[in-house]
């Protein structure tokens, strides 16, 4: 199983997930051409992909959708709600009908040899989800716009090797910030985002022997950086010199570029 985050941030967000069979994305939320040049930055021809699988509608995670559908007429995974608010998203425009496969959440599916599992975020759209993904006995999480986690979300992220998750903000730069309040409670909210200590917790909880790879995702632009991110998640990650954090590996996924290619 293989993870690249070809863009992950509050302007724009793309996951790619696969295997030697089997190319998927998460979200097309940039243009098609940074799309294609991500893809083919790991040696993946944009014509083999095998769908694309919405979280939900907000505009960073599907603007490129519709260009992408209607030049490959690719499968296109997400709940009915999703889809209906998607249509209504300005400038994704026409999708093919035949193009949509309708999801639920807690039913997983096959695409090819991977078996997707969706699940349920707390977040302000239109019944959103998230993902796992599993295949040869590995399991990829992906996982951002998480207003809150609990039980669920845990049981769901449980035994990724590779995970890519929300460290959206740093509460202070938020709190002191420019946003509007209203707009500063919702990204508090529980709909809104994770912050960076809360993702670090939720690491922490979901530490195992073969946790590798973690990426630091869907930085906001405004409140948060790279490095805050880092060092904050890192700090809650190793709290109580929990031995399972020195083998795995945090990075941040950029906003701008793709990151490392990583295979478990």
């Amino acid at each position: 199983m293989n993870l690249c985050s070809i863009a992950s941030g509050s302007s724009g967000n793309c996951i790619y997930v696969g295997n030697s069979n089997t190319n998927i994305l998460v979200d097309a939320g940039i243009s098609k051409k940074r799309i294609e040049e991500g893809l083919c930055s790991v040696d993946v021809n944009p014509e083999k992909l095998d769908g694309i699988l919405i979280t939900h509608e907000h505009s960073d995670h599907v603007c490129g959708i519709g260009v992408m559908a209607r030049k490959y007429h690719m499968p296109i995974y997400g709940t009915v709600e999703t889809i209906a608010a998607m249509l209504k998203t300005k400038g994704v425009g026409r999708i093919p009908e035949d193009c949509f496969r309708y999801i639920q959440p807690d039913q997983s599916f096959m695409i090819n040899d991977i078996q997707v599992n969706p699940f349920s975020i707390s977040h302000d759209a239109s019944n959103p989800v998230c993902y796992t993904f599993q295949a040869d006995g590995h399991k990829v999480g992906v996982a951002t716009d998480l207003g809150k986690y609990d039980e669920y979300i845990v049981s769901q992220l449980t035994d990724s090797e590779i995970l890519l998750l929300e460290a959206n903000h740093d509460v202070n730069m938020l709190q002191v910030g420019a946003y509007p309040y209203y707009l500063k409670r919702r990204i508090l909210g529980d709909k809104g985002h994770l912050s960076n200590e809360n993702s670090g917790r939720l690491i922490h909880t979901l530490l195992h022997d073969k946790m590798k790879y973690v990426f630091l995702g869907h930085l906001s632009k405004e409140n948060n950086f790279p490095e805050l991110a880092y060092e904050t998640v890192k700090y809650e990650v190793e709290a109580d010199e929990n031995e399972l954090a020195r083998s795995v590996r945090i990075q941040v996924a950029n906003r701008d570029i793709p990151s490392e290619f990583v295979s478990v």
